[in-house]
């Protein structure tokens, strides 16, 4: 149990890391949806570029894009949260609630019968789910939206000059 209790002290300290991994690395919206600097690439080199250059670039962007997709992925999918619902909540309180065995009626429940059951009505419910069907929507819109979104924005004129040293 202090090993779940170590866990759950540390999700604070891990979530200032990713703001300030992940998060600073936001770029302003106007920057993200400038209009001005959307083209058509002249060739394949180019789009390659274009997508090296600003998967780096807007990164924390595309991430909160990623992000989004998925939440919007489970809220349209409300039998596959009930699904994970259904089996976190179970783990939890049957951690909680149930350290011991305890006498019900004739019969002695133990937390192993109790996770027995939890599967058993969990797994085919997640499996109903179809959490494969999701993952793969998401892989593929937002592999669509992010790489389309790369290629198509124009680099600024600074990025030709990243790699120049100046003496």
């Amino acid at each position: 149990m202090s090993k779940v209790l170590e866990i759950a002290m540390a999700i604070p300290e891990r979530i200032k890391g990713f703001r300030e991994t992940r998060l600073s690395t936001l770029r302003p919206l106007g920057e993200f949806f400038d209009h001005q600097r959307i083209s058509r690439p002249q060739d394949t080199n180019e789009a390659f570029q274009r997508i090296t250059y600003n998967t780096r670039h807007f990164s924390g962007n595309y991430a909160a894009v990623v992000a989004c997709l998925g939440v919007y992925g489970l809220i349209t999918s409300p039998i596959l949260l009930v699904a994970i619902v259904f089996l976190v909540g179970g783990f939890i309180l049957i951690n909680k609630f149930a350290p011991e065995p305890m006498q019900v009626g004739e019969h002695v429940v133990t937390q192993k019968s109790l996770y027995t059951g939890l599967f058993i009505i969990g797994l085919p419910l997640l499996w109903w789910a179809s959490p494969v069907s999701l993952f793969f929507w998401l892989v593929g819109s937002s592999s669509f939206l992010v790489l389309g979104h790369a290629a198509f924005v124009e680099p600024p004129v600074s990025s030709e000059y990243t790699g120049v040293e100046t003496v």
